[in-house]
């Protein structure tokens, strides 16, 4: 969450960024409510399940369209490019069935949303040092 607050800070310059930003804070909070709610909590635990597997795409798309109207293509495209990926693993899931369970498209999907943060997280780092210098 506080990783979506200095995004706000960043992509607040245009209402897809911010609605954005938004959806990626909701996600924090689907992402905690995963841990308040283990598994042997259902349906509450199914209910964060969902919402965080279905905020994340949703929320990379809409700041991909904040990163194409700022002529931010590098980002514009690995930031489809991984909501693409989030959400293809379970598209392909529901249709094809290729694991017994959801643990694999949970993992994938979830390492594509770490993945996300961790590199925007570092190129936030680089241009706020740049910016002090």
């Amino acid at each position: 969450m506080v990783f979506a607050s200095g995004l706000f800070s960043i992509l607040k310059g245009k209402s897809t960024g911010r609605a954005g930003t938004l959806l990626f804070l909701l996600d924090c909070l689907a992402l905690t409510a995963i841990g308040v709610f283990p598994e042997n909590t259902r349906p509450m635990h199914f209910y964060a399940s969902v919402a965080f597997f279905a905020l994340f795409p949703l929320s990379m798309l809409l700041i991909t369209a904040y990163f194409v109207l700022a002529s931010r293509n590098r980002m514009a495209v690995f930031t489809f490019l991984v909501s693409v990926f989030a959400a293809a693993v379970w598209i392909v899931e529901f249709w094809v069935r290729y694991v017994p369970g959801v643990a694999i498209p949970e993992t994938l999907s979830a390492i594509a949303a770490s993945f996300w943060a961790v590199v925007t997280s570092f190129i936030m780092l680089r241009a706020a040092s740049r910016s002090h210098k």
